[in-house]
């Protein structure tokens, strides 16, 4: 992919909303009208990538209809299935007008490979410097970050052997984001990537749940369930370098936030926040 994104006075930057999956479709919907809200409400300009996903159509009209029935009249789909389609200039211009672009779940190799340093690639990337916001859920969230999960067993002991990273698309730096976070138990292999590289945050973003980053860095969490934080910064000890892959992971004072809805995170300062409440 493209060089990391980062929002600084020379190159301005629209928001992310990185969903942890399951967002609430049939009831508030609270997750999808904040994205609305964030790219303009009913004047928005949304355009869904459904490139990660095996059903692209059928994937792609459910978000177009939940949109719609929000309030948005312009909706656009996009199926990029391959690369010849990736570079097709009329998509890049449509997507380039865009103020909401939203990635559906899938598979999030196929947002990478497909998509990595093609017109499409470039375009999204074009919006987002103009200040459009981008959303993701589920892979369309784990992309989110410079290096994303890709695999990793969350029924075991964490060890090397169980993690598979690869690069992502890389919108926000120093973080990498897992999905459906407790509901199928993968703090093992959050763990697991902070270890290797205790630079990176960790972000665990529970089902029906979001993380809104502002251009600043600053967070707020939205939804039903939780996000966790793994700060592997002050890390004292691990074997992670020495260890074989089959060998029990060996880590110490690792820093964890959990914040629910009300809460949010300073990026740049790795500080919790408590927000004001109505």
């Amino acid at each position: 992919m493209n060089d990391t994104i980062t929002a600084n006075k020379d190159k301005p930057c629209g928001s992310l909303l990185i969903i942890g999956g399951h967002e609430d479709k049939v009831g508030e919907c609270l997750i999808l009208r904040q994205f609305i809200d964030m790219a303009g409400g009913k004047n928005s300009q949304i355009v869904v990538i459904a490139t990660a996903t095996g059903q692209p159509r059928l994937v792609g009209n459910e978000y177009r209809q939940l949109f719609s029935s929000l309030g948005v009249a312009a909706v656009t789909i996009m199926a990029v299935a391959d690369r010849e389609a990736a570079n097709q200039q009329e998509q890049a211009e449509i997507i380039k007008q865009a103020t909401g672009i939203f990635f559906t779940g899938g598979d999030q190799l196929r947002f990478t490979s497909i998509l990595g340093g093609s017109a499409v690639d470039a375009a999204i990337r074009a919006a987002f410097r103009q200040g459009a916001v981008i959303a993701g859920t589920s892979a369309g969230a784990a992309v989110m970050s410079e290096t994303m999960i890709v695999a990793g067993n969350s029924n075991d002991t964490p060890k090397k052997s169980s993690l598979i990273m690869a690069q992502g698309m890389g919108f926000l730096a120093e973080g990498v984001v897992d999905q459906h976070f407790a509901q199928r138990g993968r703090i093992n292999r959050l763990l697991e990537a902070v270890a290797q590289n205790p630079h990176v945050l960790g972000i665990g973003i529970d089902e029906d749940t979001a993380l809104v980053v502002g251009p600043d860095r600053l967070c707020q969490v939205i939804g039903s369930q939780t996000v966790t934080i793994i700060d592997g910064k002050s890390i004292i000890y691990s074997n992670i370098s020495e260890s074989n892959r089959y060998q029990p992971l060996a880590i110490s004072n690792v820093l964890l936030h959990i914040l629910p809805a009300g809460f949010g995170f300073d990026l740049n300062l790795r500080l919790p926040l408590q927000l004001a409440t109505n």
